[in-house]
C-alpha cells in the first residue's frame, strides 16, 4: 500500500497501520476479473460477499476421463478474444477467451474482455484469426455476444437446456497466463453466489477449477459437453487463501442471450466517481469503521461513501461532486460525504455503488451529501458505463 502517492503527501505511520487493520475489517473477499444486479438485493451488505461452496470431493478417475474426453469436442469450439487488429496483430492491448455457439459464428464471451475495445479479433484452435464484431453486451451480468466469419463446419457449442447443480464436474477452456485454449477441470461447489459488489456480476456459479487472468469469457462446459456457464471472476478467501473461479450461468432458454442476439447493448449505469489507491479495498467500511478513520482523516461525524477520483466529463463532474483530497498530514481538506440515494441511507462506497445499479441510464437521482458538514442535495444524471472515461 503507498499512500503516499494516492493521496499526494506524507502520511503518519499509524494512519497507514490503521487503514491496514480497516482494510481486514473491511473485506472478507478480494474479488477480480478472472482477467481483470437484475434482482433486488440484501438489506446487507455482507449478505452480498460471494461464500464458498461446501467442500469439493476430489474427481475421480472416472470422471477426470470423462472430462478429458470432452476436450476434443469443447477445444475446437473454444476461442482467443483478442483486443488486436486482423491480420496484422504485433501487440494485443487485452486477451480473453470466447465460446462459439452458433453454426454462423457467434461467440459468447465475458463483457469485460471487450470493454472498451476499439478493434477486435478472435483466434480459433488452428491460430486463425478473424475479425470479431460486437452485436451485443449486458455490462450488469457480464456477457457480450460477437460475430466472426468461421468457415461452415467450424464446431461450436450448444446450451445446456438446465442449470446444473452443486457437485456436478465441469471441464473449463480458456487463455489465462498466456496459455492457449488450456484446459481445467474441477467441480461445482456453489450456485447464485455473489461478489458483493456491485460492478460484478450476481448469481454466478462457484467451481474450484484453477482459473486465472485470461480465462474470462471461456466456456464451463458440463459432464454431456454442453454450456452452463461463461467464466468471469476470481475471489480469494483470506482465510485459506485458495481462490475460487466463478461464471455467469447460461442456458438455452436465457432471455438474456435473446437480447444479445437482438442488438441489445445494455449499459450499467455510472455517475463517473471511483475508490482507489490505498483506499480501494475500503468498499465494504462499515459505520464503525468510518468512525474510527475520521477523527483521523478529519471526515466528519456521520458515516458515508467518500470516493477519491471523478472522471472528467461525467455526471458526477458536471454536478460538482468533490473528491477525496488530504494534506500533508493526512487530512481531508476537501471532499464530499454521500450518506443517500433517493433517500435510500448508504454508509460506504460498495452501498452506493447498489444503490445506484438500482437504476439504469438516463434516471435522474439525488444524493444527499455533506460537504464541509454542512448538508446539500445534488441531483444528477446516470450515464452508461461505456460512455464514461477515466
Amino acid at each position: 500500500m503507498n499512500l503516499r502517492s494516492a493521496v499526494g503527501g506524507a502520511v503518519r505511520p499509524f494512519l497507514v497501520a490503521l487503514l491496514s487493520g480497516l482494510l481486514s475489517a473491511g473485506s472478507a473477499q478480494q474479488t477480480a476479473p478472472a482477467q481483470s444486479p437484475t434482482s433486488a438485493p440484501p438489506q446487507s451488505v455482507q449478505d452480498r460477499r460471494v461464500r464458498s461452496g461446501t467442500t469439493a470431493a476430489a474427481l475421480t478417475a472416472q470422471e477426470q476421463a470423462t472430462l478429458q474426453a470432452l476436450v476434443a469436442k469443447v477445444r475446437p469450439a473454444t476461442v482467443r478474444v483478442e483486443q488486436c487488429p486482423t491480420p496484422a496483430c504485433s501487440r494485443t492491448n487485452g486477451v480473453g477467451t470466447g465460446v462459439l455457439i452458433s453454426p454462423d459464428g457467434l461467440v459468447l464471451t465475458a463483457y469485460h474482455v471487450i470493454q472498451g475495445a476499439t478493434v477486435l479479433s478472435v483466434q480459433t484452435e488452428d491460430r486463425t484469426r478473424y475479425v470479431a464484431q460486437v452485436v451485443g453486451y449486458n455490462d450488469q451480468d457480464d456477457l457480450a455476444l460477437l460475430r466472426v466469419s468461421v468457415p461452415a463446419g467450424t464446431p461450436y457449442l450448444r446450451l445446456a437446456a438446465a442449470r446444473p447443480a452443486v457437485g456436478d464436474i465441469a471441464l473449463a477452456i480458456g487463455n489465462g497466463n498466456g496459455a492457449f485454449l488450456k484446459t481445467k477441470v474441477g467441480r461445482l461447489t456453489g450456485l447464485d453466489s455473489d461478489a458483493g459488489r456491485a460492478d460484478f456480476p450476481p448469481g454466478t456459479l462457484e467451481l474450484n477449477a484453477p482459473l486465472i487472468p485470461g480465462d474470462s469469457g471461456g466456456p464451463v462446459v458440463n459432464a454431456r459437453g454442453e454450456l452452463t456457464g461463461i467464466v468471469s471472476y476470481i475471489s480469494v478467501s483470506p482465510q485459506s487463501r485458495q481462490p475460487q473461479s466463478y461464471a455467469v450461468p447460461v442456458t438455452a432458454t436465457d432471455p438474456r442471450l435473446a437480447q444479445l442476439k437482438a442488438g441489445a447493448k445494455l449499459d450499467a449505469p455510472v455517475i463517473g466517481i471511483g475508490l482507489g489507491g490505498p483506499f480501494s479495498d475500503l468498499f465494504f467500511l462499515p459505520a464503525e469503521g468510518f468512525r474510527k478513520l475520521a477523527p483521523l482523516l478529519k471526515l466528519g461525524d456521520t458515516p458515508g461513501a467518500f470516493f477519491t477520483s471523478v472522471s472528467p466529463g461525467s455526471p458526477a463532474a458536471q454536478a460538482g461532486l468533490r473528491p477525496l483530497v488530504l494534506n500533508a498530514d493526512a487530512e481531508r481538506i476537501s471532499g464530499d460525504i454521500v450518506t443517500a440515494v433517493n433517500g435510500k441511507r448508504i454508509v460506504n462506497f460498495s452501498e452506493f455503488q447498489f444503490a445506484v445499479r438500482a437504476y439504469k441510464p438516463g434516471d435522474t437521482i439525488t444524493l444527499s451529501v455533506l460537504r464541509d458538514g454542512k448538508p446539500l442535495e445534488v441531483k444528477l444524471t446516470l450515464a452508461g458505463r461505456s460512455t464514461i472515461r477515466n
